[in-house]
């Protein structure tokens, strides 16, 4: 069907992109340091009401004869089934948490593993880190002698392999959300074929997944070679989601801006539509802010006409305050019209009920590796096939909706199946040394789901020779490397703090790496852009924004981390909590390893030439053209305008934590260095001359 949007142009997907300003999040979104959503539309009724209201109650039985007999179960489920909720308890009333075993359920969001533990344990009646607990990156809510119900990340997972690599507190391990294909949940998929299916015949695997890829998870972990279907050791279960019809609206013809686009169609649908919530689809943070920016001053100019159904106009993305997440499952008046601004963690994350209306802009961000460059950076690309059936299906489960794809139908045709798998598109430098050690040497013979690039390969294991991870015979080193992928981290940053004490400043480089995990320090409401920028200035210095974020945290210390300081200087007040707690973990890391306690005493030299040991492989020159280019491969950068170096004097050398694209390659996180360093630290990596 043609959509009635008026005369709107589409920026084509897989064409060139338009000037549209993208603000990308510092962690990919499996990553994102970000908050817990519960919602409950039954909460009038009994727990046992509402559990017995989910479509995965009527298989309960099936489900644990499935878990007793198969090795693998696949279980296909639409997001709101209640997988993710429901069979952990079915399986722990069934038995499988007796005798102090566990029942683990890893998520690829750290925001899915502490609300679905949340949700289950107000199920259960149980306080949250006892019988029914979390793990993610930097927060242990689990009690090792209580917690039956163990929600955590997929790299969570994997780490608890390095410890314990049988996984023996486990009785069974549900990997959710599989669809979504993260590094971390290929690995853990890899890892249980090749260690634990192999000698542990009793655990059992359920791979829950809300696509239809079922065949392909089933025959991965499938060990029955004879022929004969009475043999399988995995097998796939549908479970049947409460879902209405859907009719799909493309565009006659594209338009070349998506944004401009969403406004004018949320509005129109708002207009000339009957009741129903409205969910739009952009790619990220600054995209979500500035259409619910548009829309809030094109609802007050319509409510001045008269209109009396109102729009109450809200955003939804991983960074998001946990307060302001939850306003979007908050009932509205029948005389307000709900609007959702969003990004993919509205596809499968979250269920919003009410939706009737999706209207999907038809792009993604995602994180992407280019081995030929060695540059990874986040990029906005056409989604898939699979991402645009989830996002229509948002339209579907109250009852039957309609989707407005801002693409035309022809360019639907062309859009891939699915989304390539990050293990496909990532830089695999931590992917290898986490491998390693866990001791699998011969990583090229991984049983990985769906194997990566040689290229990328390759370039990982010189990256992790260059750091001292990996010695010449690609054995990961004692006991440099052992420690770097102990950390948590990106290999770069753990190679950075553990040269700090060598350094003489391991104070301040644990505040840089703390800081560095945290998304959107600097806070800029759009009405009040230059009193935040006069405020941030304050913090500035000429080398760079590692010592610029140095200087926050430690005004943010010494002004007793008061949320209305952080107020008066336009900070985010939560990042800088966040970033305590990190440091504090970090510096427990470094206390077990022995690295000296160490100040520079605000001599910024050292600071930066341990920034240099730890990111030597992301440096780059200034050049006469007025860009920035690599000096391995001579690849155009430039400096992220969010940069305190940005609209400064170009230093001569840099270097930087990431690259992301947009309309150029920028540099975000970006130090002024002396060449000399990169060739006194990494004369392995730069040869005389370079």
């Amino acid at each position: 069907m043609a959509a009635p949007v008026g005369p709107v142009k589409f920026w084509k997907p897989g064409s060139e992109g338009p000037g549209v300003s993208v603000s990308e999040e510092r962690q990919s979104p499996a990553e994102s340091s970000a908050v817990t959503v519960i919602y409950n539309p039954y909460a009038s009724l009994s727990i046992e009401q509402q559990r017995q209201k989910l479509p995965v109650f009527k298989l309960r039985n099936h489900i644990l004869y499935l878990v007793e007999n198969y090795q693998t179960l696949v279980i296909i489920g639409e997001t709101g089934c209640g997988k993710s909720t429901q069979i952990p308890q079915y399986l722990a009333e069934a038995g499988w948490t007796a005798e102090g075993r566990v029942v683990g359920v890893t998520q690829p969001r750290r925001v899915a593993a502490v609300s679905v533990a949340g949700r289950v344990a107000d199920e259960r009646g149980a306080v949250l880190g006892h019988e029914v607990g979390y793990c993610i990156r930097f927060d242990d809510c689990t009690d090792p002698q209580a917690t039956r119900i163990k929600f955590l990340t997929d790299g969570m997972l994997v780490r608890e392999m390095m410890a314990d690599p049988l996984l023996t507190r486990y009785s069974v391990l549900m990997l959710d959300e599989a669809h979504e294909r993260t590094l971390y949940t290929d690995i853990a998929i890899g890892l249980l074929k090749k260690v634990v299916q192999k000698k542990r015949g009793d655990l059992r695997l359920i791979v829950a997944s809300a696509t239809l890829d079922a065949e392909k998870f089933r025959d991965f972990f499938n060990q029955n070679d004879t022929g004969d279907p009475s043999k399988d050791t995995s097998v796939i279960l549908t479970v049947e989601g409460r879902t209405f019809p859907v009719d799909i609206f493309y565009l006659q013809s594209p338009v070349p801006d998506y944004i401009k686009s969403t406004v004018e169609t949320t509005m129109k649908i708002h207009q000339m539509e009957n009741d129903g919530d409205i969910l739009a689809f952009l790619t990220g943070q600054e995209e979500v802010e500035t259409v619910v920016s548009m829309l809030i001053e094109q609802a007050r100019a319509l409510a001045r006409t008269g209109m009396k159904k109102h729009l109450r106009v809200l955003p939804m993305y991983a960074g998001l305050p946990s307060p302001e997440q939850l306003k979007v499952f908050e009932r509205v008046p029948h005389t307000v019209r709900k609007v959702i601004v969003a990004t993919n963690i509205a596809e499968t994350s979250i269920t919003v009920h009410g939706i009737s209306f999706v209207i999907d802009c038809g792009f993604v961000k995602l994180r992407a590796y280019n081995p030929r460059t060695a540059i990874e950076c986040l990029l906005v690309v056409p989604v898939s096939k699979a991402s645009a059936t989830q996002r229509a299906g948002r339209a579907g489960r109250s009852r039957s909706g309609k989707c407005y794809r801002l693409y035309t139908e022809e360019d639907f045709e062309k859009l891939p199946k699915s989304t390539v798998p990050e293990m496909q598109r990532s830089n695999l430098a931590p992917v290898i040394l986490q491998l390693k050690a866990l001791g699998i040497d011969n990583v090229l013979r991984f049983p990985f789901l769906s194997p990566p690039p040689a290229q990328s390969m390759v370039q990982a294991l010189e990256l992790l020779y260059a750091l001292g991870g990996l010695d010449m015979h690609c054995r990961l080193t004692e006991p440099l490397g052992m420690r770097i992928a102990e950390f948590p981290l990106n290999p770069m940053f753990a190679k950075m703090l553990l040269e700090s004490g060598n350094f003489g400043c391991s104070q301040e480089i644990l505040t840089i790496a703390a800081m560095m995990q945290i998304q959107n320090i600097f806070v800029i409401p759009p009405n009040q852009k230059n009193q935040a920028a006069r405020q941030h200035r304050k913090f500035a210095v000429e080398e760079g924004d590692h010592l610029t974020m140095l200087n926050v945290y430690e005004a943010f210390v010494k002004h007793s981390k008061s949320s209305q300081w952080c107020q008066e200087h336009f900070l985010n007040y939560k990042g800088l909590v966040r970033a305590s707690v990190v440091r504090e973990q970090l510096k427990k890391l470094l206390v077990r390893f022995k690295v000296p306690k160490k100040s520079s005493e605000g001599d910024p030299d050292p600071v930066l030439r341990c920034i240099v040991s730890g990111f030597f492989a992301n440096a780059a020159k200034f050049h006469s053209t007025g860009a920035y280019r690599t000096i391995r491969d001579d690849h155009e950068l430039h400096i992220h305008p969010s940069s305190v170096l940005y609209a400064e004097k170009p230093p001569r050398w840099v270097v930087y934590n990431e690259v992301i694209q947009t309309a150029k390659y920028y540099m975000r996180d970006v130090t002024a260095v002396e060449s000399s360093w990169l060739l006194e630290l990494a004369p392995h990596f730069y040869q005389q001359g370079t």
